[in-house]
């Protein structure tokens, strides 16, 4: 079995993993950047990695950064057309990473999501941030290389003064309801091949937000009951990953999704449950390879 990494390096936590499970299979590994890889078109796709033509490989786990979303997602795109199967395609990774659309999938298919609206205008928000309930509001900037940040608006002044300085640099924006918590805290399952692997509970640092949670936030293994795990599971088949990390917020009305993630990293959730994250992922990758027959690369 040949596994390929699309991955900016090996001195990233999670792609060294990666590398580490699949070696520990018996599989031979290679790592490429995206921004290496050149695609050519023809009557048969073909790739190349800094001018050299590509090997045939069995299976490819993307691991794109948002900061090279637009070429690593078409990088990912023609592995599929040349017929090799990838852990997670384009079009998933593309709908997880705008906010708007994974709630969209996630909202149709009845996986329950905290009430949201988004719009063009700050005048248009205004009126709308009603039918989310009210203040206090959670604001999400939704950059060009969708990278989330999160701002809470406890008065409708201090929610108008954000979301006019968003909006005149150009940026999108979410207003989602400020959902009150049954524990302040919330939950991130990693959910390979349609079953969830691993569940922590996240909780903020002192004096701060738990919507900071990547700065600083502590993370512990837990157990949650099934009905939530089928939700976790289910959100990330609506969204079309086979790996993702799904975050949970527990209200008293029951569990919501507020985020599915394409490309979660392992670091925290491996030291925090003392598991082996890598392997489950690889094992999933060489499934994929096993059952879907690929077109023969072109010599």
């Amino acid at each position: 079995m040949h596994v390929t990494l699309l991955s900016r390096g090996l001195s990233i936590y999670t792609t060294r993993r990666l590398a580490q499970a699949a070696r520990l299979r018996g599989a031979r590994v290679r790592v490429l950047d995206p921004l290496g890889v050149e695609m050519h078109l023809d009557d048969r796709p073909a790739a190349f990695y800094r001018q050299r033509k590509l090997p045939p490989t069995d299976v490819v786990v993307p691991r794109i950064a948002p900061s090279i979303q637009a070429y690593g997602l078409a990088v990912v795109n023609h592995f599929g057309m040349m017929g090799v199967p990838t852990l997670n395609d384009a079009t998933a990774i593309a709908s997880s990473r705008n906010k708007m659309r994974s709630l969209q999938l996630l909202a149709a298919s009845g996986v329950p999501v905290p009430a949201t609206v988004m719009a063009a205008t700050a005048s248009d928000l205004r009126e709308m941030v009603e039918l989310v309930g009210g203040v206090p509001v959670l604001i999400k900037l939704l950059t060009p290389a969708e990278r989330p940040g999160v701002m809470v608006c406890e008065s409708l002044q201090s929610m108008e003064a954000a979301m006019e300085a968003v909006l005149s640099m150009g940026h999108n924006l979410l207003v989602q309801r400020y959902v009150r918590r049954r524990r302040e805290r919330d939950l991130r399952a990693l959910v390979v091949g349609g079953r969830a692997v691993a569940w922590v509970e996240r909780r903020p640092r002192p004096g701060r937000l738990l919507h900071t949670r990547a700065r600083g936030a502590q993370l512990k293994a837990v157990k949650v009951p099934a009905a939530v795990d089928r939700i976790a599971v289910e959100a990330a088949r609506v969204v079309g990953l086979e790996v993702a990390a799904v975050d949970l917020i527990e209200t008293h009305g029951g569990p919501m999704v507020f985020d599915v993630n394409s490309s979660p990293g392992l670091k925290g959730l491996e030291r925090a449950t003392g598991k082996d994250l890598a392997l489950p992922i690889i094992g999933r990758a060489e499934e994929l390879a096993r059952s879907q027959p690929r077109r023969k690369q072109a010599p």
